[in-house]
């Protein structure tokens, strides 16, 4: 079975493409032209990690090893989360000092790579040491919430109309308030999949499907649905969350460079 450990290629190119829908028409005039570019780069980090081995840290913090919420032991300073969560893209002010420059290729890439750890940032099993429920023979848990569900449900029952960007006063504050969330939600999230667990049919828990010609193992649809509804939504929510958030740094970076005159081909 295949256990991707991410918001999946197909999550994470679905929330840069979304945030683009959140920007002001100022901004979006660039953006949407440029909106493949962005989904598909959306993955960069991740495929990232299997050539360069420093990448893999930058996309998870075990908050539990810090002690319990709030973890007033961890470092908050926005140099140290950008050591946490990013590779060269993230940078302070390095999205807004592309902006600034009129470094049309530049604003692209930050802007694409940026969007992936924001929302590496709101997954709950980014935010703990037990990644993959490697430590509670709850293997593939990682794949189910952030590929599995988001697949199932993603563009047939969830609700994307979320509103517009936002400035963003302090991102360092509010990326954190958005990992200890992540953090407070990662014991529900291996809570409620070992109950259902316990109370499913074991042969109806994973099924065959084929992808690409390939006959493969996953959870199960009914599983996998069974599981999104004893967690309320929750993946739904994270992954708006995710949205609003990119979506509210790039206008951010956008804001803090003095909002430049964009335009389709570039500025």
């Amino acid at each position: 079975m295949t256990t991707p450990l991410y918001w999946g290629f197909y999550g994470h190119q679905l929330i840069n493409r979304y945030a683009v829908y959140l920007l002001p028409p100022e901004m979006v005039v660039f953006f949407k032209p440029h909106i493949e570019y962005l989904s598909t780069h959306a993955v960069d980090p991740d495929n990232r990690r299997y050539m360069i081995p420093e990448e893999g840290p930058r996309h998870y913090i075990d908050l539990d090893r810090y002690g319990v919420p709030p973890w007033d032991s961890l470092p908050r300073s926005w140099s140290k989360a950008v050591e946490k969560f990013s590779a060269d893209s993230l940078q302070q002010h390095g999205l807004t000092k592309a902006f600034h420059d009129h470094d049309r290729q530049r604003v692209l890439k930050l802007a694409a790579e940026i969007g992936h750890y924001i929302a590496d940032a709101h997954v709950p099993l980014h935010a703990c040491s037990n990644h993959n429920g490697q430590y509670t023979g709850q293997k593939g848990i990682h794949g189910l919430w952030e590929s599995r569900i988001p697949e199932l449900l993603a563009e047939k029952e969830w609700d994307f109309f979320i509103g517009k960007a936002i400035y963003i006063d302090d991102p360092g504050k509010f990326i954190w308030e958005r990992v200890e969330e992540s953090g407070r939600a990662s014991d529900t999230v291996l809570t409620m999949e070992r109950q259902l667990t316990s109370q499913f049919p074991p042969d109806q828990k994973f099924a065959f499907e084929e992808r690409k010609g390939v006959l493969i193992r996953q959870y199960s649809s009914a599983f996998s649905q069974a599981y999104d509804q004893r967690m309320k939504g929750m993946v739904e929510r994270r992954m708006r969350a995710s949205i609003l958030a990119v979506a509210s740094f790039w206008y951010t970076a956008w804001v803090n460079a003095g909002m430049p005159v964009l335009k389709e081909e570039g500025f």
